[in-house]
């Protein structure tokens, strides 16, 4: 039984899966049916509304739903006297042996719980609080109804199994607080992108990391003051909270440094890197970054232009109008960030036709076990010539589905742009950017850049 709780518990980081799982093996081995409850830390409440009943099983079918009625409804009808909360409260065993179902109704207020005790009809229970560390994390209620009570070598091997299914419940918990604390860092750091009238854009972020949910991928977009639409993508090495902590640190800094300094892509770069060795931030990161403007003339003539720097990022692709695929190569643009601090920045341009979509992502879409970088990089560009022509949500979607590894191997993240038109609106809701930034977005006069 024992090794039973312990290998079924350790397979599972789920509470409510782990303590399903308990329930099932100990009814009917020790039990007719069961109860399982955990105390909830995060509960600001005081008193028994900190309880959970969050697993129950009947050796009967026919009764199980009766048992889950039941731990529905007894933690609210529960007296300061009743069992589960005296064993939680002195972290001991609570047992009667004869007369259950008369002794659970004395600490019941009466109602729809006392009817549900006269249908299961225990003659014994025993509750046995499930303390880790020396703290109680919730407890077992045990039951009988056509079995004798449990003896003394069953109570034994029921308190090995407590200890056992307490460890598991208590990893569980905290792997789902260390989630939850994650998924907030994510985002907090992954803000929604910015959209002016006349682009889609559409972001996707999907963690490697089964335990964080976080990693050192991330995207962004966001306006210059002269109104310059600046679509980023990176990538830090590692996959864990680290990364995410120095994912943000980079994002922050290279948003600051562009709505500041007003540079292009390269000199945003630039700065970016001597910043992380002034800072003495030594993990390396990969960063692309783009930039979208247009003359009053190339307005008129319905093209754009995208100015790009790359640290040794994989190259953006566009997929044009027509549904050709350009690869974006980033030639002596400069090694990744953190690397050689001093490195020159160089960025490239190339104009595009209104209509066409830009594509940014990191190597996890494209790079598996079974397929090296550059298998990758063509099944990209055969994927984007088939799906490239669908609204920009379902190309999105199709590229996660297809082209990435199983979940857990690497971060993947991606921002797609569609230009659209200027004379009609993207197909996104209003976003709250500034209509004077709004209106600026596309007519950017650019610099001199080396193309």
């Amino acid at each position: 039984m024992l090794a039973r709780v312990t290998a079924e518990l350790a397979s599972t980081m789920d509470a409510d899966v782990a303590a399903d799982r308990l329930a099932q093996l100990l009814v009917p081995a020790l039990a007719d049916w069961c109860v399982v409850t955990l105390v909830d830390d995060e509960e600001p409440r005081p008193g028994r509304r900190r309880l959970r009943d969050i697993a129950t099983w009947h050796t009967d079918p026919a009764l199980r739903a009766v048992v889950a009625e039941y731990a529905a409804a007894r933690i609210g009808a529960m007296s300061e006297h009743a069992f589960l909360l005296d064993s939680i409260r002195r972290g001991e065993l609570v047992e009667v042996r004869t007369g259950a179902a008369d002794a659970l109704k004395g600490v019941l207020r009466p109602g729809r719980v006392h009817g549900l005790v006269d249908t299961l009809a225990p003659t014994w229970l025993v509750v046995l609080p499930l303390v880790r560390a020396g703290r109680t994390i919730g407890a077992l209620s045990m039951f009988g109804a056509a079995r004798d009570a449990l003896g003394h070598d069953e109570l034994t091997t029921l308190r090995q199994v407590t200890a056992a299914a307490a460890l598991a419940l208590d990893n569980a918990r905290r792997f789902r607080q260390q989630r939850d604390v994650a998924e907030a860092l994510q985002r907090a750091l992954l803000t929604e992108p910015v959209e002016p009238d006349d682009l889609e854009v559409v972001v996707r972020y999907r963690p490697a990391g089964e335990s964080t949910h976080v990693g050192g991928d991330w995207y962004d977009a966001f306006l210059q003051p002269d109104g310059a639409t600046m679509f980023v993508i990176g990538d830090v090495a590692g996959h864990d909270i680290e990364a995410a902590s120095v994912m943000g640190q980079l994002r922050s800094m290279l948003r600051a440094i562009a709505v500041t300094t007003k540079d292009g892509p390269a000199g945003v770069l630039a700065q970016l890197d001597a910043a992380m060795r002034t800072l003495r931030i030594g993990t390396p990161a990969t960063v692309v970054v783009a930039r979208l403007e247009q003359t009053p003339e190339e307005r008129k003539r319905g093209v754009t232009r995208i100015r790009w720097s790359s640290a040794g990022h994989l190259p953006p692709m566009v997929v044009a109008s027509d549904g050709s695929v350009v690869v974006l190569e980033a030639r002596d643009h400069g090694p990744l960030l953190g690397i050689v601090p001093d490195s020159p920045r160089n960025e490239s341009e190339v104009v595009v036709e209104r209509g066409s979509t830009l594509l940014m992502y990191t190597d996890g879409l494209i790079e598996r076990r079974d397929r090296d970088l550059r298998a990758g990089l063509a099944e990209l560009r055969r994927t984007l010539e088939r799906v490239g022509d669908e609204p920009l949500e379902s190309l999105t979607d199709a590229l996660v589905a297809e082209l990435p590894a199983d979940a857990g191997e690497d971060d993947v993240a991606l921002v797609a742009v569609r230009l659209h038109p200027q004379d009609v609106r993207a197909p996104h809701d209003d976003d709250g950017v500034p209509d004077d930034l709004a209106a600026r977005a596309q007519v950017t006069v650019a610099p001199d850049a080396a193309s």
